[in-house]
Formats: structure tokens, C-alpha cells, sequence
């Protein structure tokens, strides 16, 4: 089920809980109204000795009534997220001709420079995108066999979490379906061949070049499979790597690290403990 159609279930199951309240409430009316009338013709309720409170309370409530009606029916179909979404924009469109007509001002009154207002405002300019590639490898480059990793670090799991958390994650139909579903906190985007196939919450391109092109994340993270890497480290500005410092049974590498392409500019080792059987590096490269 892709994007749209969730939002579309979602918004219709919220329509039906508001009606259903609705058609509670106007039961509840019914026989709340029916109940004061049995009241009045039995026990003189709405007598003078009484007074005519309960008429008062059955209109009370009708007007109540009336009032959850039209919002359910008439103020959500005109006021609701679309029209909220449309006047939101609206206003941030009209808010941001304001700062343009006000920079153009100060710009020509030599108040500030032009360089001053891209500095404060990134997005005029196009920024450099730093596309990195994060993986886990052995000593001879194993990433891992039958679609699955072949060790457990707990403190890389937690690092890759940290490290993509908040950014777009690009990856193969494979390595997506290794998964439990999509990564939370991220935008996961799958290359696949298969131009039929869905993924809950995730974007499904059909090439690495559709997917950058998908990305608006200006440091969007590779992760996998081998045939997705062989094709990402042609382009990729950093390697973020996990190395293992033992060798493994697999079928699938990592490619080649050309040390005439890549540079090592940051390293952080670690001993083999109790919950982690290898040593390990977190490492880094940088395209020279």
C-alpha cells in the first residue's frame, strides 16, 4: 500500500469514528428526550411546581446536537487538513515574498551584501550533496550470506541507527526485504527492477540514479546490497565502514576500496568483549 493510499485509509477511518460518534450521541438524545418527556407526563416534571427546566435541557441538548452535526458534516468538508493545508501555504508563500522584498531593500540600501543573505538562507543556493555509502565488511570485504549479516556487534547496530537517523536511506529490494519493514526515522528509498513493486511507507524507484533524484536529503545514506555498492562507490563522496576484523563464509562483497581514489581520514578501534565476538574499526574515507 503505498503513501497516498494510507492517508487515504486513514482519513476515511477517521470520518467513520466521527460519524459513528455522532450517531451515538443522537441515539443518546433520543432516548434522553424520551425519558424527560416520560418524566414530565408521569411525575409533573415540567410542571410549575417544577418548572420548565427540562424543556430547556432537551433544546440545550438538541442545539449541542445540531452543533456536531455540522461540523462533522459541513465544517470538515470545507475546513478540514486540505483547506488547512492550502492556507498554511498560503500564508508561509506571503511570508516569504515579504523576506524577499525586504532582503531586495536592504541589498540595495547596501545595508547587507548578497553573500550575507545566501549564508542565511541555504536554500537559494545549491548546496553540495555528500552522498555516503555505510556498510559492515570482513577482512576480505564480506557483507554477508543468504541476504544476512554473519556477526552481531550491538554498538554497530546502534551507530548505524545514529548515524542515518533523520536522513534518506537508499538500498536494493534485497537488502530492504532483510528487514523487519522500513527503517523508522528515515526515508527509505528502493531501487528494484520490478516496476509493480510496493513497499509501505517507502519511495520504490527503479535505478540508483532516480533514487538520488528522489532524495531531497542533501547527505543521503547507501546501504546495500553488493550490486547497489558496485554501482554507488562509482559515485559516492564517502565511505562510512564498519570493519570486522576476521574472516567470514558469504556471497556477497563489498567492492574494492581504490586507495587512488579513496583517502582514510578517520578511525576508531575496538576490542572484542563480551557482547561483541571480533575486534572492529569504525572507519572513514573521503574521495580525494
Amino acid at each position: 500500500m503505498e503513501k497516498e493510499q494510507i492517508e487515504l485509509y486513514e482519513k476515511a477511518r477517521k470520518r467513520i469514528k466521527q460519524k459513528k460518534r455522532l450517531y451515538y450521541h443522537f441515539i443518546v438524545f433520543l432516548i434522553g428526550s424520551a425519558f424527560l418527556i416520560v418524566l414530565n407526563i408521569i411525575f409533573n416534571v415540567g410542571s410549575e411546581k417544577f418548572g420548565d427546566w427540562f424543556k430547556y435541557a432537551v433544546a440545550g441538548w438538541l442545539l449541542i446536537w445540531i452543533f456536531h452535526f455540522i461540523n462533522v458534516f459541513i465544517t470538515n468538508k470545507f475546513f478540514g487538513k486540505e483547506w488547512e493545508q492550502v492556507e498554511t501555504e498560503k500564508l508561509i508563500n506571503k511570508h516569504k515574498k515579504k523576506i524577499d522584498k525586504l532582503e531586495k531593500k536592504l541589498i540595495k540600501t547596501g545595508i547587507i551584501s548578497p553573500n550575507k543573505t545566501e549564508a542565511a538562507n541555504p536554500e537559494k543556493k545549491n548546496l553540495k550533496r555528500e552522498v555516503t555509502i555505510i556498510a559492515a565488511l570482513g577482512k576480505h570485504r564480506e557483507l554477508g550470506k543468504n541476504n544476512q549479516l554473519i556477526w552481531h556487534l550491538p554498538n554497530d547496530l546502534k551507530r548505524f541507527k545514529r548515524v542515518t537517523s533523520g536522513h534518506d536511506v537508499i538500498m536494493g529490494r534485497k537488502t530492504y526485504e532483510s528487514l523487519k519493514g522500513p527503517l523508522p526515522s528515515r526515508t527509505n528509498i528502493i531501487i528494484t527492477r520490478n516496476k509493480d513493486y510496493k513497499a509501505p511507507l517507502c519511495v520504490v524507484v527503479n535505478s540508483l540514479e532516480e533514487a538520488l533524484n528522489q532524495s531531497g536529503d542533501p547527505n543521503p545514506y547507501i546501504l546495500g546490497g553488493a550490486q547497489i555498492y558496485a554501482e554507488a562507490i562509482q559515485i559516492a563522496d564517502k565511505l562510512d565502514l564498519t570493519l570486522v576484523d576476521a574472516s567470514f563464509e558469504a556471497d556477497a562483497f563489498f567492492p574494492e576500496i581504490n586507495s587512488k581514489i579513496w583517502k582514510e581520514t578517520k578511525r576508531e578501534d575496538h576490542k572484542a568483549d563480551e557482547n561483541h565476538d571480533f575486534n572492529y574499526s569504525f572507519v572513514e574515507y573521503k574521495k580525494k
